[in-house]
C-alpha cells in the first residue's frame, strides 16, 4: 500500500491476526521500525521486501540494492548522453526508504561531471497522473530541462506522455524503473532511452522461502539483494516480453 497509514492498519490487523509471519516493505523510516519491532515481540517474525527498515530489528531484507540501483541509473545517463544535461527527477514518494536511496545512488553517479546538473526534484505519490502532471510543472519551469529520471516503476510512463503531448520525446533522454508492460513498449518504440530492471518476482518468491527457512528455525543471513540491471532498446531486439520477474522469453 503506497499510502502509510493504510500500510501500518495491514500489517497491525495481520499481527492481531496471529499470523505465522509478516512479509512487507517498509516505506517510512520514522514509523516502520516501531511497527516492526512491535510486531516482533508478539513472536511473530518480519521480513521487509523491497524496502527495508534497517533501523528496525526486523530479521533480513529481500529485494534490490536501492542505492545501487539508482546508481546504476546515473551511470547509464553518464554513458548514453553527450554535452550539457539538465535533469529532472519525478521520484515516488519523498518519505519512502527505497526512492531515497535510488535518488541518492543517482546522484553520487553523476556527481563527478560537471556537464550533468540535477534542476529539480518533485514526488508522484507513485501514480502516472501526478508523474505527468509534475513533469508538466518541471518542463514549464525549467524549459532547458533535457532528461529525466522516475524512480518508480509508474514515473517514466507519464513523462513519456507529457512528452508525446508536447513534441519533445526525441529532444529529452529519459531512464526510468522496472519493465512494466508499456515500458518495454516504449522502450522498443524508442520513446524511452533505459529502465532499471528489477526482479520482483525473485523478491516474492525469494522471501516465502526464506520465512520457511526462519520458521523451521534456521540462522538466515539479514540482507538477500536481487539483482538490478539497466535495459536499453537494444536489449530487447531478441525478446517478445519479460516476465514479472525480468526473465527474457524468446
Amino acid at each position: 500500500q503506497a499510502n502509510l497509514d493504510v500500510h501500518i492498519k495491514m500489517i497491525e490487523m495481520a499481527a492481531a491476526s496471529k499470523v505465522d509471519g509478516i512479509i512487507a516493505q517498509g516505506l517510512n523510516q520514522e514509523v516502520s521500525p516501531t511497527i516492526i519491532n512491535r510486531v516482533l515481540e508478539k513472536g511473530i517474525p518480519f521480513l521487509t521486501i523491497d524496502t527495508d527498515a534497517p533501523e528496525s530489528k526486523r530479521v533480513a531484507y529481500i529485494g534490490t540494492d536501492n542505492y545501487y540501483a539508482g546508481f546504476l541509473a546515473g551511470q547509464a545517463l553518464l554513458k548514453d548522453t553527450e554535452g550539457e544535461v539538465k535533469v529532472g527527477i519525478i521520484t515516488g514518494r519523498f518519505d519512502s526508504a527505497n526512492q531515497k536511496l535510488r535518488v541518492e545512488g543517482f546522484k553520487d553517479a553523476i556527481k563527478g561531471s560537471d556537464r550533468v546538473n540535477v534542476v529539480a526534484i518533485d514526488e508522484s505519490q507513485i501514480t502516472r497522473i501526478q508523474a505527468a502532471e509534475k513533469t508538466y510543472e518541471m518542463i514549464k519551469d525549467y524549459p532547458d530541462v533535457n532528461a529525466f529520471y522516475g524512480t518508480s516503476a509508474l514515473d517514466a510512463i507519464g513523462i513519456v506522455q507529457v512528452l508525446e503531448s508536447i513534441g519533445m520525446t526525441d529532444r529529452v533522454y529519459v531512464i526510468g524503473f522496472d519493465v512494466l508492460p508499456e515500458t518495454l513498449q516504449l522502450l522498443k518504440e524508442g520513446k524511452l532511452e533505459a529502465t532499471v530492471e528489477q526482479k520482483p518476482y525473485e523478491m516474492g518468491y525469494d522471501s516465502v522461502e526464506l520465512m520457511i527457512q526462519v520458521l523451521e528455525g534456521e540462522k538466515v543471513s539479514t540482507y538477500h539483494h536481487t539483482m538490478t540491471d539497466v535495459v536499453r532498446q537494444k536489449d530487447l531486439t531478441q525478446t517478445e516480453t519479460m516476465t514479472p520477474g525480468g526473465m527474457k522469453q524468446q
